[in-house]
């Protein structure tokens, strides 16, 4: 056989080397020149081909200072856009709301064509007429459209996508844009989230490479903690048009009612390996108060979504993913308002470009589908006019006729004014209408007073809306929910309630909805008592204790000068205070003012039951309160807290990261609040030493299972067993899914004279749950101060092995450690900023553990 000789063989090989090697460079250079270029695109990327443009109307570029999808934008650029496009367009005006916690505005664009902004109010009276009116002709009106991006600050290519969408608006040219905007009044909301827009382009300009990185380990797609998904405290908004907790909802829910939109839609983004979403969602998953034509026409608009799409070759799904079933949701909310909501989902390139499974995706590739689908949402609703003008006016018709013969509700908290105001500000802020309690009246054991109390009429246009928000429902199409599966807001506000009350008891309208009064009955020389029933009573107590007045708290009820106080009432004796008696009685006239409650005076310490010099009144002393936040640690759970703390109780909290905890000297904080855990031995053995010393440590949630195994307490927990009925491979996750506490309400029963539970009226505590974490009961009862009852769901959704689990267990336990005490909640006590009815059990651990 003929042997090829060494140096030929080392010739082909060093030839096929360089070949690969060549190979390999033209590929690497293929794919940086790829993602260089993506960067590069110019406005003509985004808009629609053979459209001439007005050349009066700037570019973002022009005032900006750099294309779109080239950096992300900074809310403060973006409202200068928006500025200049309303200076010189006739076919747009600028409206600012108000501003966000960090002092952004909250723009509104009105869009149109100009023949319609010289009528735009009788447009929009109009409008809203038809929906009381469904004999009026829509056919010649106007379609309300409300776009809105980025509720989710991290999720930006929304926002970014709005300068394209508001340039396109502003400048194109010809008939085609001529007739949508005659037919056509766009609400347009820019920016949903300044403040988490703002946090988030900061991050991912700031981390942007010149030869841009698509590497997913990039330290630009790792955002630090918190991220920028949520607004200043940290709160998920797009779970807050509902609750109207923010001012950037409040801002946004005042438009929706001030118009009615028919159509809203609602620009996200999710996983980076995802494609594109757009509603419907999973049908099964549909909350029963939407209608199905609602759903229908969502599925119509849909069509002009995918062909849009299609057109630019851009993969999309639909009706596989995501619900309509929380109706605090941008995308459902408008469903139970008689308008269509959609939802858009687009894969997040996370910074500027990302490898994926799908190939690179670049920034200006997720914005232009965002574009895409903004101008398909517009032709649908120029060519399905008619249509979805006529579904509004036949939903407010037949809302109508199911509320005309029901009869009203009644809420309220004799002993609580301030919580039944908030709840009926909710109300006001949907224009929900509600009236005062004709008289005082009890019913079935409660007591309605007027001032505590108010009546809803059923027959009202806003009925769905009250329906939703009021209704307890414990059985359920589907086991799966995107979100949480019940938010009764009597439940969340613990307040007593009623349905089918007689009209009889309505008196009359509230217009003019005010904060209670507060004030002290009676000038003292020697004691004022505070019930520490109203909702503002821990802000008072605070400001009492920050002034140095000595401040004690009652153990037991008892009567004085003929008026019964309850467990936790708090006493201000007069003498041996740093103020004098008439210097006393004034601050305490401005804290009852300011915290809408009362105090009262009185002249004698001689009680029916404890005396007020009893060793049953215990000391209560000044409060130093941290949060550990950071890695490890819920910002949702954190941001709430620190809400609560920093806007309503007027307490200063201090945010102690987890990066620099373990070099602090924590024996200035007489209490830490824990919403997470961490692996780091010297913050938990420093935490460890703290609590031995005296102080108090509150963990929530997952927290409870990290203090029991790091033997800050003893804890005893139990769960449901594993489903093992067959199954199949697609159906896997469904199973594991329908074990999932979502967010469901549960009753507890209360040990009344445990301090954790001071300033309740009822024996019973609704509470909202939405983790598996089931604690068994103290084997000593006065241990088990809150307990779930044998039968504890009230509303929503839960599995039957997880609710056989849940009887009897306890969401709250406080154990003693050294001279400290460790306190365990298994779920969390303020949620999303309205569980009111559960924010005194914080304040309760925090001012009367070393009572407990």
């Amino acid at each position: 056989m003929f042997a090829l000789p060494y140096w030929f063989l080392y010739l082909v090989l060093l030839l096929i080397t360089k070949q690969i090697l060549m190979k390999k460079l033209v590929l690497l250079f293929l794919f940086v020149a790829s993602v260089a270029t993506a960067q590069q695109v110019d406005l003509s990327y985004y808009l629609p081909k053979g459209v001439s443009y007005n050349s009066a109307i700037p570019t973002p570029k022009s005032v900006i200072g750099h294309e779109v999808g080239e950096w992300h934008i900074t809310h403060d650029k973006l409202v200068e856009y928006m500025k200049a496009l309303a200076k010189v367009s006739d076919r747009i005006t600028l409206e600012n709301r108000g501003t966000t916690f960090e002092g952004r505005p909250l723009l509104l664009l009105t869009i149109t064509h100009p023949n319609n902004h010289h009528k735009i109010e009788n447009i929009r009276q109009r409008h809203i007429d038809a929906t009381n009116n469904a004999t009026l002709d829509v056919s010649n009106d106007p379609i309300v459209v409300y776009q809105g991006f980025s509720i989710h600050g991290n999720e930006s290519s929304g926002s970014n996508a709005a300068l394209a969408v508001a340039y396109y608006l502003a400048a194109a040219e010809g008939v085609a844009i001529d007739n949508l905007l005659k037919n056509t009044v766009i609400l347009f909301d820019p920016s949903f989230n300044p403040d988490g827009l703002q946090r988030f382009a900061y991050w991912a300009n700031t981390n942007k490479a010149s030869n841009i990185n698509p590497d997913p380990n990039d330290r630009e797609y790792h955002e630090v903690w918190p991220g920028g998904r949520t607004n200043h405290y940290w709160f998920d908004m797009n779970r807050d048009w509902l609750p109207v907790q923010l001012p950037e909802s409040r801002a946004r829910i005042a438009s929706f009612h001030k118009w009615l939109p028919n159509i809203l839609t609602d620009h996200h983004e999710m996983g980076s390996n995802s494609s594109f979403f757009f509603q419907p969602g999973i049908p099964s998953r549909t909350n029963p108060l939407t209608p199905q034509l609602n759903q229908d026409l969502t599925k119509e608009i849909a069509a002009y979504h995918a062909k849009a799409l299609d057109k630019i070759g851009s993969l999309y799904y639909s009706e596989e993913s995501f619900d309509d079933f929380y109706y605090g949701k941008g995308s459902t909310f408008p469903d139970v308002n008689g308008s269509i909501g959609i939802l858009f989902e687009q894969g997040s390139s996370r910074g500027h470009a990302q490898e994926t499974v799908n190939g690179i995706l670049t920034f200006p590739f997720t914005i232009r589908n965002q574009f895409t689908a903004a101008l398909s949402t517009l032709e649908a609703a120029s060519k399905m006019r008619v249509k979805i003008k006529k579904y509004q006016q036949n939903f407010y018709k037949k809302a109508k006729r199911e509320s005309a013969k029901t009869k009203a509700i009644v809420f309220g908290d004799e002993k609580d004014a301030a919580k039944t105001y908030h709840l009926a500000e909710i109300l006001k802020r949907h224009n929900i209408k509600f009236n005062e309690v004709k008289s005082d009246f009890t019913s079935k054991g409660k007591r309605y007073k007027k001032g505590y109390s108010y009546v809803i009429p059923m027959n009202q246009k806003n009925s769905r809306l009250v329906k939703a928000m009021f209704q307890k429902t414990t059985k359920f199409t589907d086991s799966l929910f995107y979100d949480i599966s019940a938010w009764t807001f009597p439940l969340a506000f613990n307040l007593d309630y009623e349905e089918n009350i007689s009209n009889s008891r309505i008196g009359k309208e509230v217009t003019n909805l005010e904060m209670p009064k507060g004030s002290v009955v009676f000038k003292s020389d020697y004691g004022y008592l505070m019930p520490w029933n109203e909702y503002y009573s821990p802000k008072a107590l605070n400001a009492i204790l920050d002034k140095g007045i000595r401040v004690k708290v009652a153990m037991k009820q008892f009567k004085n000068g003929g008026r019964a106080y309850d467990y936790g009432t708090i006493f201000i004796p007069v003498q041996n205070q740093k103020l004098n008696s008439r210097d006393l009685f004034v601050f305490l006239e401005k804290v009852a003012k300011k915290s809408h409650l009362q105090m009262y005076g009185t002249s004698t310490g001689l009680n029916d039951g404890i005396d007020l010099g009893s060793n049953n009144f215990r000391n209560v002393t000044p409060k130093k309160v941290a949060v550990l936040v950071g890695r490890g640690f819920s910002s949702y759970d954190a941001g709430e807290i620190w809400h609560l703390f920093d806007t309503r109780y007027n307490m200063k909290i201090t945010k102690l990261d987890t990066d620099y905890a373990s070099r602090v000297d924590l024996s200035k904080y007489t209490t830490i609040i824990a919403n997470g855990s961490t692996s780091d031995k010297a913050l938990e053995n420093k935490l460890k030493t703290w609590v031995r010393n005296g102080g108090t440590l509150i963990g929530f949630r997952h927290t409870t299972r990290w203090l029991s195994s790091r033997k800050f307490m003893n804890l005893e927990f139990q769960s449901a067993k594993s489903p093992t009925a067959p199954v199949s491979f697609e159906n896997k996750n469904l199973q594991s899914g329908a074990q999932v506490i979502g967010g469901a309400i549960f009753n507890t029963k209360l040990d009344l004279s445990h301090p954790i539970n001071f300033g309740y009226k009822n024996n019973t505590l609704p509470m909202f749950r939405n983790t598996t974490i089931f604690v068994k009961p103290n084997k000593r009862s006065y241990n088990n101060p809150i307990q779930y009852t044998n039968s504890p769901l009230l509303a929503g959704y839960i599995s039957k092995p997880n609710l056989e689990q849940l009887k009897n267990t306890v969401p709250f336990q406080i154990q003693r450690n050294g001279r400290g005490r460790v306190v365990a909640f298994t779920d969390n006590t303020n949620f999303r900023a309205f569980w009111y009815g559960t924010n005194k059990l914080l304040m309760n651990a925090i001012f009367f553990s070393n009572s407990m």
